[in-house]
């Protein structure tokens, strides 16, 4: 496979893969690493490549793979925490202000999350992949995923709920 053909291949997703690797890592220097990583790592098998029924599942399992064994190593403790500016800039400051805190209290909802309801959350809502693809990178069953969404979003919405309800808390 030459690098035009392998860029073809990988370049469309790319962008999935960082933003996998920064929901599981949340510093974007590391998400950003673990992309290069994985990105090297499948450059390093682009002859097997063609075998693949399915180089974007693949690659998001390495991603996935890859971001948690680095969360489980020694360097985990220096890992940073930095956080997405998020903006609308047709909007009001005000309206900018309260999406930000939406969008910042369910991120940090979703970091509280089991590992295992944050990463099919993010598969299926964030990237929107379909279940099927999810049950192939998480080499789960159907009905787990189904309820593994379920407790995620309920948990989400009910800590939102919560919050707008009793202020800051």
């Amino acid at each position: 496979m030459k690098q035009a053909e392998f860029l073809n291949a990988v370049l469309p997703f790319k962008d999935k893969l960082y933003r996998l690797a920064k929901r599981l890592l949340v510093s974007s220097e590391e998400a950003e690493d673990a992309t290069q990583e994985v990105l090297l790592k499948l450059w390093s098998k682009k002859n097997a490549i063609k075998g693949y029924n399915s180089v974007e599942a693949f690659a998001m399992t390495m991603t996935k793979n890859f971001c948690l064994d680095r969360l489980k190593s020694k360097q985990a403790g220096n890992l940073k925490l930095v956080h997405s500016n998020y903006g609308d800039d047709g909007s009001s400051l005000q309206t900018q202000l309260e999406a930000k805190d939406s969008v910042n209290w369910v991120q940090k909802i979703m970091e509280e999350l089991p590992e295992q309801q944050k990463m099919v959350l993010q598969l299926r809502d964030v990237e929107q992949y379909e279940y099927d693809e999810i049950e192939e990178l998480m080499d789960m069953k159907p009905t787990a995923i189904r309820v593994a969404l379920s407790r995620a979003r309920k948990t989400i919405r009910e800590k939102l709920i919560e919050k707008h309800s009793y202020g800051i808390g």
